[in-house]
């Protein structure tokens, strides 16, 4: 068994196409078609079964899987150990973050810290923050920009960067546009655009909703918090916003506050126990002294 088999074997099963596979890894795909057979030739067992159009993990390939992980990883983390005892931090982040985050200053953030590490390779990318939280887990994000609706996850330490009001917006000529306030209570009836189910504020949303003992009536999603504020604009429904958001569209939308008022966090994410490499552990540190945690 060779480290190349199991990075193949990753690629293989994160991709679940064996051209992708290859594609990420930089190789030819007959050069991945063959190493996974002689590694499931090795083990005795398939790893994957290749009979519909996606290639899925067998049962013992699902079971193997974090353990390939693990072990890439640990190599991964001696190369990077040696470059930090040299004096210089090297490797990749692998960091997810909400698309709602536009408030945190996350590109002076990241500048601020390639100008300090240069030799860290950053992976951004976005999705959901229950996605993400599965992610920083399971060890496939080192860490990730976060929304919190219902106190730190189970297993992940948190920073937070941003704690802000969630207001209710609406188009100027919409019948609450001469209302100073809003209950949760007065929006059940009306139709609300707000951002989609796993994201930490409709998780707050939610709960306070549930808590006053309303249903709210959802009319639209979207994950882009400015999309929410176009849609409120076009007199689509009354949207669910942060306060920043609200105070950026003033002159297009009228502001509701919440009685009584409801916050979000958003959050710097990562595993309890510690990123596996010394470039994560600079950039966790990095964070806590640029936003003084």
């Amino acid at each position: 068994m060779e480290l190349h088999q199991l990075a193949y074997f990753v690629a293989v099963a994160e991709e679940a196409n064996f051209t992708r596979a290859a594609e990420r890894m930089h190789v030819a795909q007959p050069g991945v078609s063959a190493q996974i057979r002689r590694l499931e030739r090795e083990l005795g067992q398939p790893l994957f079964d290749r009979s519909g159009r996606a290639v899925r993990l067998t049962g013992v390939g699902a079971a193997v899987l974090p353990h390939a992980r693990a072990a890439l990883a640990a190599v991964e983390a001696v190369r990077e150990t040696v470059s930090e005892h040299r004096g210089l931090v090297r490797g990749q982040v692998t960091m997810g973050m909400v698309t709602s985050a536009g408030p945190v200053a996350l590109p002076e953030f990241l500048a601020g810290f390639a100008e300090r590490h240069p030799g860290v390779e950053i992976t951004l990318g976005e999705a959901n923050s229950d996605v993400m939280v599965e992610a920083l887990r399971e060890g496939r994000l080192d860490v990730a920009v976060i929304g919190l609706a219902d106190g730190v996850p189970a297993g992940l330490v948190t920073q937070v960067l941003l704690d802000e009001e969630i207001v209710a917006v609406t188009g100027l000529g919409d019948i609450f546009a001469e209302r100073t306030s809003v209950t949760l209570t007065e929006l059940a009836g009306r139709p609300l655009i707000c951002l989609p189910p796993g994201t930490g504020l409709r998780g707050v949303l939610d709960r306070a909703f549930a808590a006053a003992g309303q249903r709210p009536r959802v009319a639209i999603e979207a994950s882009d918090p400015n999309v929410l504020a176009q849609l409120a604009i076009r007199d689509l429904g009354v949207a669910m916003v942060p306060d920043s958001l609200a105070r950026y569209y003033a002159t297009e939308l009228h502001r509701l506050p919440l009685r009584p008022s409801l916050r979000g966090q958003l959050a710097l994410a990562w595993r309890a126990a510690g990123p596996s490499g010394p470039a994560a552990r600079a950039l966790i540190e990095f964070a806590r002294e640029a936003l003084g945690g």
